[in-house]
C-alpha cells in the first residue's frame, strides 16, 4: 500500500521520443538543403530553420519537465 501512495513526478510520455526523432530529421533535412551547390532553395532553407528552432524550443521545454 505504501508504494501505491507515492506520486510520480516524471512527465515522460512515448510521444517525447517522436518529438526528438522529428527534430533530428528536420536537422538532417536542413543540412542537406545547405549542402546543395548549384542553386539553393531559400524558401525551404528558411522554413526548415524556423521549424528546427520551434522543435528545439519544444524539446528543451519537454526535457526540462522530465
Amino acid at each position: 500500500m505504501f508504494l501505491a501512495e507515492t506520486e510520480s513526478t516524471s512527465t515522460f510520455t512515448p510521444f517525447d521520443v517522436f518529438m526528438i526523432i522529428f527534430t533530428v530529421l528536420i536537422a538532417a533535412g536542413l543540412i542537406r538543403l545547405m549542402m546543395q551547390r548549384p542553386r539553393k532553395n531559400l524558401l525551404a532553407i528558411g522554413f526548415a530553420t524556423v521549424s528546427l528552432l520551434v522543435f528545439l524550443a519544444a524539446d528543451y521545454k519537454m526535457i526540462s519537465g522530465w
